[in-house]
């Protein structure tokens, strides 16, 4: 999902990257490749790891697995919905075909109604990418979800925990007039985390608001007194994108297969099951869709327009996203593999 840093549950909240606006296909420079064997990250001031990151249907996991199989690598995921055990289809998670080839960390570790903000996540990165550098082996951390990467890297600010009872009141708020109101009074108050939040994301819009009343400063006054203060990392930043146009067809197409591949049962054994339709992860793009048609609220057909159209905006945001994070070396994937291939080399034999 577009995570954004009022995500959590209380508990430490990310700081945001620096922002650079990038084009919508950034063109790669060229590599010039060096000699001497492909060997695990060298001794750095700080942890060195490569980060393969980009919007959905780029081809990240498998061209993670080929630099890993080069490069004596092991895999760390950071999606937040491939995290979740049973929910593999819908969310295009690294099946046997490539799980079997290299170890994968942080897919499939919880039960869908758990709990899992982006603190866990920097907590289990960061014990995978210790375990991983201690076997002297090469840390890819590999996902769509800017908010995990972003945490990792840069740092967390402590936000105050929730409040139950304030909580309670704005949500009788949003059901009275609307998440669109929250968001107006959101925008009063704290208008640049307000913009980056859609009208629709209601849990995010409580909890940033939550946070004003609880401290007095905005979450972006948050930001900005925080700084970058937990850089625990020297990444390498490689960014996959295309053509949008493109994108929105491979998104299409995966769409179909999902369908095809058994997608509708995979949702039916995570219901009977007892996990409710209303946990967050069932509420995500594809499973609320598939738990509408299975209630019979949608035909399949009309389920599969929205996943499509909904995975498509999706994708837009996670552009703006990525394409803001300063310093991506940017890559059409797997056109360019042997340049790729020679920026991580690079970076490695440094």
């Amino acid at each position: 999902m577009d995570h954004l840093p009022v995500a959590d549950r209380g508990g430490p909240v990310p700081t945001p990257d620096s922002r650079h606006p990038g084009s919508e296909s950034p063109v790669p420079s060229p590599q010039s490749r060096t000699t001497g064997p492909r060997s695990p990250v060298s001794p750095s001031p700080l942890p060195r790891l490569i980060i393969i990151q980009g919007p959905t249907a780029t081809g990240k996991s498998e061209l993670a697995v080929r630099l890993a199989e080069e490069f004596n690598g092991e895999i760390v995921g950071a999606d937040s919905l491939q995290l979740y055990r049973g929910m593999v289809i819908g969310t295009a998670a690294p099946g046997p075909e490539l799980t079997s080839r290299i170890p994968h960390h942080l897919i499939g570790i919880v039960d869908p109604d758990a709990t899992f903000t982006a603190a866990d996540f920097a907590r289990e990165a960061g014990e995978a990418i210790a375990g991983i550098l201690g076997r002297g082996r090469t840390p890819f951390v590999v996902g769509g979800t800017g908010l995990y990467l972003r945490v990792l890297l840069g740092g967390l600010i402590q936000a105050p925990a929730g409040d139950d009872e304030l909580r309670g009141e704005l949500a009788a708020w949003a059901d009275r007039d609307g998440s669109a109101a929250l968001l107006g009074e959101l925008a009063r108050i704290d208008p640049e985390t307000a913009a980056r939040l859609h009208p629709n994301d209601r849990f995010r819009i409580i909890r940033a608001l939550e946070i004003c009343r609880i401290t007095g400063l905005s979450f972006s006054q948050m930001t900005r007194l925080h700084g970058f203060s937990e850089i625990r990392y020297d990444p390498l930043k490689i960014g996959l994108t295309r053509d949008r146009a493109e994108l929105y067809r491979r998104v299409n197409e995966r769409v179909e297969r999902m369908l095809a591949s058994g997608f509708v049962n995979e949702v039916k054994g995570l219901l009977a099951q007892g996990y409710s339709p209303e946990l967050k992860s069932m509420r995500s793009i594809g499973y609320k869709e598939i738990c509408r048609h299975l209630t019979g609220e949608l035909s399949l057909h009309e389920a599969r327009e929205l996943i499509q159209r909904d995975t498509r905006h999706y994708l837009k945001r996670q552009q703006t996203w990525f394409f803001r994070d300063a310093p991506t070396k940017w890559f059409e994937y797997p056109e360019n593999f042997a340049s790729i291939q020679r920026a991580v080399e690079e970076f490695i034999v440094s």
